[in-house]
């Protein structure tokens, strides 16, 4: 075999071995990797980690901005941007409706967390006061500082 042929014939192996290469990642979903996979907001996820008051606190809030998204037809991370007026999102709901959606899935994730034994009756009413009276922003970015505000009273228990 002459030093052009098997030139010829590892160009050829090379070539056929890069397609392989890339047919085998191409079946391993090389085309979607590093797009963002945003959760639908009205299925169940996997609930926050963690035990405690603030991993309470955590699920309570992740589960109601999840309803109030679900209710909005959007993500929870739009919704959280769109409460945001610098911003700039285009939303088709106004602050009124973005404040009723989101006191209506807070509370229905204390109401959840109740059933689901995580919080107790006087920590529910609790939070349920802080639901209805707390301005909107606070409630959404919030989360650290509700955790803040009520101390430990969950670990008292």
């Amino acid at each position: 075999m002459s030093r052009r042929a098997q030139g010829l014939l590892a160009l050829g192996a090379l070539g056929l071995a890069a397609a392989v290469l890339i047919a085998v990642e191409l079946a391993n979903g090389a085309l979607s990797y590093g797009e963002s996979k945003v959760a639908d907001p009205c299925t169940q996820r996997e609930t926050f980690p963690g035990e405690g008051y603030e991993a309470t606190i955590q699920r309570i809030v992740l589960d109601g901005l999840d309803g109030a998204a679900c209710e909005l037809g959007t993500t929870r991370e739009e919704l959280v941007l769109s409460a945001d007026p610098e911003l700039g999102r285009d939303v088709e709901w106004d602050r009124e409706t973005l404040e009723r959606a989101v006191r209506s899935g807070l509370l229905e994730a204390i109401a959840d967390a109740e059933a689901r034994g995580g919080i107790g009756g006087l920590e529910a009413t609790l939070l349920r006061e802080v639901v209805e009276r707390a301005p909107l922003d606070w409630l959404i970015q919030g989360g650290s500082s509700l955790a803040d505000l009520l101390g430990g009273l969950f670990d008292r228990r």
